[in-house]
């Protein structure tokens, strides 16, 4: 790991955060292109699945270790002293339907730590869970809220559409992005439509593109592969052809035989202009400020996916960057209107199957 920045971080306040204009509006359509897709899809399943990341990969259980004597400025939070964690890791892909693994779009991992002790933040008053909701990506493609939007009216239109035309875009888009990273370019908006290069899972490193609030400071997390088994699968292609669902496959055979384990790392913000809190779109710079280790997470070899696994983490559980601490209050716009989002869309899963969604006081194993 690079040293860290000479810099000093930023001290939280308040004042970090500016509302965009109209940011209540572009809420209430957030909500609005999200139903839609939760109509959508239940119509055409018969269940309420997620209305975005609705397909799951990989269901692991896990233990996060938090580092002991970490120095004052990291040791902030859930992280302020050492201690040991059950976990559960969900990775999944971007769309809210349920598609071919041909379709290559950007991946998620979402984490659920358990019995965290500490003040909560709003909504979560009672639960002593902690979530990171993370992409395989450092920056996230939208700046602000209202372009957030923009983006998912996009996807919304886009759900439930014929899937073979998808596999055809997803294929020309690959292309397109490959071509653009030849000449150092990119498109975030070409990989979220199916242009994603089809790699392992296993093999990313995930980020939480947004800030939070890191105790006394500003930060954004991330989660990397650490184990060699895992760190040899960074960028290692997965062939779909013919596999529906090639990443649940891929996921299964590593963790099937193998423990993984990954680093929780942290990036702490040292300069409020080149790593703004408003504009996730920009990502903050690593040698002015590099990502530092906080914890290890540590999935012990297991059944990674089943019908039964599937229908606790996926049905019966939510995970929302607004489930912890308020010493890790989610910052800035897209966060702000994450939330009403992520309760309406836990409320319509729980109501439509029947099954409320729970947040959980202790992790009973998970079904083998």
């Amino acid at each position: 790991m690079p040293d860290a920045s000479s810099k000093p971080p930023v001290r939280y306040s308040v004042d970090v955060e500016k509302p965009e204009d109209g940011e209540a509006e572009t809420s209430r359509q957030l909500n609005e292109a999200l139903h839609s897709i939760l109509e959508t899809t239940s119509k055409d399943y018969g269940h309420a699945v997620r209305s975005v990341h609705a397909k799951s990969h990989g269901l692991l259980e896990a233990e996060l270790t938090v580092a002991d004597g970490l120095p004052p400025e990291l040791a902030q939070g859930l992280f302020a002293k050492g201690g040991r964690y059950k976990v559960v890791m969900r990775f999944s892909t971007n769309p809210g339907d349920i598609l071919d693994d041909s379709i290559s779009v950007p991946r998620g991992l979402a984490i659920k730590i358990l019995d965290v002790e500490g003040d909560r933040l709003p909504g979560s008053e009672g639960d002593n869970t902690q979530d990171f909701v993370m992409v395989n990506g450092p920056a996230f493609a939208a700046a602000k809220a209202k372009e957030f939007l923009g983006n998912l009216k996009l996807l919304a239109k886009t759900t439930d559409r014929a899937e073979g035309a998808k596999k055809v875009l997803s294929a020309v888009l690959r292309g397109t992005e490959a071509a653009l990273e030849t000449v150092g370019l990119e498109s975030a908006l070409l990989k979220q439509l199916g242009g994603h290069p089809n790699t392992h899972p296993l093999g990313e490193t995930y980020y939480t593109q947004t800030p939070f609030r890191f105790g006394d400071y500003i930060a954004k997390f991330a989660i990397a592969p650490v184990s060699p088994n895992l760190t040899t699968l960074s960028g290692d292609p997965v062939n779909p052809s013919g596999r529906p669902d090639a990443l649940r496959e891929v996921i299964s055979n590593t963790m099937v035989e193998q423990d993984g384990e990954w680093e929780l790392r942290v990036q702490l913000c040292t300069d409020l202009e080149a790593m703004p809190i408003e504009d996730p779109s920009k990502q903050w710079d690593e040698t002015e400020s590099p990502y530092r280790p906080v914890g290890r997470i540590r999935a012990p070899a297991q059944l990674s996916w089943s019908v039964d696994r599937a229908k606790v983490v996926d049905d019966e559980l939510a995970f929302s960057v607004w489930h912890g601490l308020a010493a890790h209050q989610p910052l800035g716009s897209i966060n702000r209107v994450r939330k009403p989002a992520y309760e309406m869309s836990a409320e319509f899963r729980g109501s439509f199957n029947g099954c409320p969604i729970r947040e959980p006081k202790s992790l009973d194993p998970l079904p083998i």
